[in-house]
């Protein structure tokens, strides 16, 4: 086979179209990777509407790809990975090794950082090129178009969860019960945690409880404010912002208990509005919590087939990445699209 197919776009906001690409070799330190599975994250929007620095069209876009490896590059002997191995990429597709965060060991803040569709072609494609580093190897249990989504969106909750300062029994509240939400408030349950979550609707209660949540708060009760129920819980020691929606992550700020850590994790691009009152009083935190390395997606992936959490997905041909991007855009999937090339 000497080419592939791609869904690209062209110009920034413009529509997606698949096209044939001739097979590249991976340089050194690099590996080609034959694409199975692909979720479509909202924050692909990002590079589809020049919205970053550094993009460059045509985009492929895709950080949340699964498949296997089928071919090594030079320089790639000591990572121990063989033709035919599964692996993922996630948002993490590399570092640079030598800037002060890769330097201390914190890869996911390289300041030269490499992501999918952002600083090279990501997973709308039949293969990619990704650096080793970035690799992450896929378990048994999981299927391919349950890793795509669990490198990107399952070890940003997974991590901003094992990172808070949250301890087993504590009250934990996750905000948004989507593609991201959906998966923290597992997580925070199979990890001990007392959890609430937090969505727009009554309707959602039910959902909430069979993702395993002890609690459920409706955002738009009329009655009763997010804070509030929050409060009348004892306060919520960890506050899992999955929403990208910054008024509904500023209403939850007075939920949290004295010491009480908000972990943002849901982009927008609003200011919060929070005062500092609200924070110094009872000693809060509000921080914002990136990704996860290869590492920190193998842990995600071991921890999800170990307590048996999955994505839900849809899956749909390649040839049907425009389709599937705008229902992602529109909030019309449950609860991620997954493209098989």
């Amino acid at each position: 086979m000497t080419s592939y197919r791609v869904a690209q776009v062209t110009s920034a906001g413009g529509a997606f179209e698949l096209t044939e690409r001739e097979v590249p070799r991976p340089g050194p330190r690099h590996v080609r990777v034959a694409v199975e599975a692909c979720g479509i994250c909202h924050s692909d929007s990002l590079f589809v509407n020049d919205m970053l620095p550094g993009v460059t069209f045509p985009v492929v876009p895709g950080h949340e790809i699964a498949g296997r490896v089928e071919e090594l590059g030079e320089d790639t002997r000591d990572w121990g990975y063989q033709v035919g191995d599964r692996v993922a990429v996630g948002w993490f597709g590399g570092s640079c090794g030598h800037c002060t965060p890769c330097r201390q060991g914190d890869f996911i803040v390289c300041v030269n950082l490499q992501v999918p569709g952002w600083t090279y072609d990501g997973g709308f494609a039949g293969k990619v090129i990704a650096p080793v580093d970035a690799l992450a190897r896929i378990p048994d249990a999981l299927s391919a178009s349950d890793a795509g989504p669990i490198a990107c969106a399952g070890v940003t909750t997974f991590n901003g969860l094992r990172r808070s300062s949250g301890r087993p029994g504590d009250l934990v509240a996750v905000l948004g019960l989507g593609g991201l939400g959906h998966l923290g408030v597992r997580y925070a349950v199979a990890m001990g945690f007392e959890t609430v979550a937090i969505a727009r609707g009554q309707e959602k209660a039910d959902f909430a409880k069979q993702l395993g949540a002890h609690h459920y708060v409706d955002s738009t009760s009329a009655s009763t404010s997010v804070a509030e129920a929050l409060q009348s819980l004892g306060g919520a020691d960890v506050i899992l912002a999955t929403a990208g929606n910054s008024e509904a992550i500023t209403a939850t700020v007075d939920g949290l208990a004295p010491r009480g850590e908000l972990v943002v994790i849901g982009a927008d691009t609003a200011p919060l509005g929070t005062n500092p009152a609200q924070l110094l009083l009872a000693g809060r935190a509000v921080r914002g919590h990136p990704s996860g390395t290869s590492q920190d997606v193998e842990d995600t992936m071991a921890f999800s087939a170990l307590h048996n959490i999955r994505p839900m997905t849809e899956n749909v041909p390649l040839e049907d990445a425009g389709e599937a991007y705008q229902k992602m855009l529109d909030g019309r999937a449950r609860f991620r699209m997954v493209l098989t090339p």
